[in-house]
């Protein structure tokens, strides 16, 4: 009998019909050269043609009892797949051919409960700020250690059996879309399993942002939620973006934006936030040269000069969850809105 691990494809979709003439192919290909071994598409109660449209495409479709988030979807696909291990794919992300041997060469290793990768260096959008937020997501993952702290369920695998034991994703404290698994990535890591990062499996992704969803996203479905998570369970882990050299960056933002406000008060002090700006390039160089190679000059410029911004409203939100937490006595407080 073959000791080959099974891999079942899960990909959560809610009025994705017209992602799926992008994101399914690749994954039907796989699944008829017998790369993977089962491909499920969980229509999250969709308003259009989704299930129909994975139907006819010669996917396996099942239907959340009511809308709940890939979350839900993911957990109800875990209830019915058959294989060994769960990939999880999102429905705007395209997966790049060999991925199932990057998973499988990943839970070789003795221990290696899940392991996620990246997106590529290509995403689909077309606008700056979509395509900053994208390659900054792949930038942490591909620079990070190889030992995870968290999970990531965008291009993400896991045991089945592991996944089901530790009762899938929480889908009541985080019924939105949000660290659902990052905070089953901690339960993995507490249960005894090593996740790793695998930086050659690989997903481009489709999403276009834009500033307002990006900063509501940032703040209210990631910085929060997570900063509560850490600061009632975990702590800070020194792991992609939470490392003690992002937690310098972000205190050298504030810097870089407090001198930018005394500006228009003390004119003389213009010098300042020059300065600090071009420490902030420096101090983000590996990050600067990676945009400038993706995107020009011009590009990273703006980009980091946004950044800078970002971290000022992550770190914001970690300061006031400290005061939520060890001020106001909210200690249970993991909802997000």
């Amino acid at each position: 009998m073959s000791d080959r691990l099974t891999i079942t494809a899960v990909m959560p979709a809610y009025n994705a019909a017209h992602l799926l003439g992008r994101v399914l192919p690749p994954l039907l290909e796989m699944l008829a050269a017998g790369e993977i071994d089962e491909l499920l598409v969980v229509d999250d109660r969709s308003g259009d043609d989704t299930a129909q449209k994975a139907r006819a495409m010669g996917a396996r479709v099942l239907v959340t009892p009511r809308n709940g988030g890939p979350g839900a979807a993911r957990n109800l696909a875990a209830e019915r797949a058959s294989g060994d291990i769960l990939w999880f794919v999102d429905s705007d992300v395209i997966a790049h051919p060999g991925g199932p041997a990057e998973i499988r060469k990943a839970f070789e290793e003795e221990g290696v409960e899940a392991c996620f990768g990246s997106y590529d260096d290509s995403p689909g959008a077309d606008s700056w700020f979509s395509n900053y937020k994208n390659l900054l997501h792949r930038y942490h993952h591909q620079t990070a250690r190889r030992e995870a702290a968290t999970f990531w369920s965008g291009c993400g695998a896991v045991r089945r059996d592991t996944f089901r034991a530790l009762g899938g994703f929480d889908t009541e404290t985080y019924r939105v879309p949000s660290i659902e698994d990052v905070e089953l990535g901690y339960r993995i890591r507490r249960a005894g399993g090593r996740i790793l990062v695998c930086p050659d499996l690989l997903g481009k992704h489709l999403k276009v942002w834009t500033l307002r969803q990006a900063i509501f996203t940032d703040i209210f479905r990631r910085a929060l939620p997570w900063s509560r998570l850490m600061i009632a369970r975990e702590g800070l882990t020194d792991d992609l973006n939470t490392s003690r050299a992002e937690r310098a960056r972000a205190l050298l933002a504030g810097l870089f934006w407090l001198s930018v406000l005394a500006v228009p008060f003390r004119p003389a002090l213009w010098p300042v936030p020059v300065l600090l700006f071009a420490l902030a390039i420096l101090g983000n160089w590996r990050f600067f040269a990676y945009l400038r190679r993706n995107g020009g000059t011009g590009f990273a410029v703006a980009s980091l000069l946004f950044h800078q911004i970002y971290y000022v409203y992550s770190a914001a939100a970690y300061v006031w969850c400290l005061a939520e937490y060890h001020v106001l006595g909210r200690r249970n407080r993991l909802h997000v809105p």
